[in-house]
């Protein structure tokens, strides 16, 4: 698959789908993406969604949500870890993927240095967080070209035969939003936790 298949998509469900299962590689390391999580964007947008970065508007924070797709979006979280999210188009709608967990096939060794506490290497890509710094990611990464060949990150598509579906970790508002994205019987899959202000289930 190509980029066109990121920026054709309807809504971020079909955008977490098409991200679900790609190859990301970061110089000398790739990793398997097996789990997603869609968001939409504007209140007013044709995705409105309360728990997105872009839901109240524009910001230097959220651009690269807004801009075209398979441009990278990073942030920091809680003020620790840094996320990945993959924009998908048209430019002027917003939308991301948040890259939640993957499964490491190259670089294991440089890996290894980056997550010395992390006992078992098929854990060491579980959660957006430990992704982030699997990968090597900085704040200065964000708005790369994913799918620029020149670039030291790259994400390659791929199409997964057998995905499943859920609520969403971690956010108050929207949270059963069945947009989080898996790939089942991954030893690398994120721990699901609901956040203690999310309204209960209905």
């Amino acid at each position: 698959m190509s980029i066109e298949a990121l920026s054709d998509v309807d809504g971020p469900l079909a955008a977490g789908l098409v991200v679900l299962g790609s190859l990301l590689t970061v110089d000398d390391v790739s990793l398997r993406i097996v789990e997603v999580e869609a968001y939409g964007g504007e209140e007013n947008g044709p995705w409105p969604d309360s728990a997105a970065h872009s839901y109240r508007g524009l910001t230097s924070r959220n651009r690269i949500m807004f801009e075209r797709a398979g441009l990278l979006y990073v942030y920091r979280s809680y003020g620790i870890h840094l996320c990945m999210n993959i924009s998908y188009g048209p430019a002027g709608v917003a939308g991301g993927v948040l890259l939640r967990a993957a499964e490491i096939e190259s670089g294991h060794d440089v890996v290894a240095t980056r997550r010395p506490a992390s006992q078992s290497p098929h854990r060491w890509a579980a959660g957006p967080g430990n992704l982030g710094e699997s990968a090597g990611i900085t704040l200065s990464d964000n708005g790369t070209d994913v799918f620029d060949p020149e670039s030291r990150i790259r994400l390659e598509l791929d199409e997964v035969d057998c995905w499943m579906s859920g609520p969403r970790v971690g956010v108050s508002t929207a949270a059963d939003v069945p947009w989080r994205l898996w790939i089942p019987n991954s030893a690398a899959l994120s721990e699901y936790r609901r956040s203690p202000r999310a309204p209960a289930p209905s």
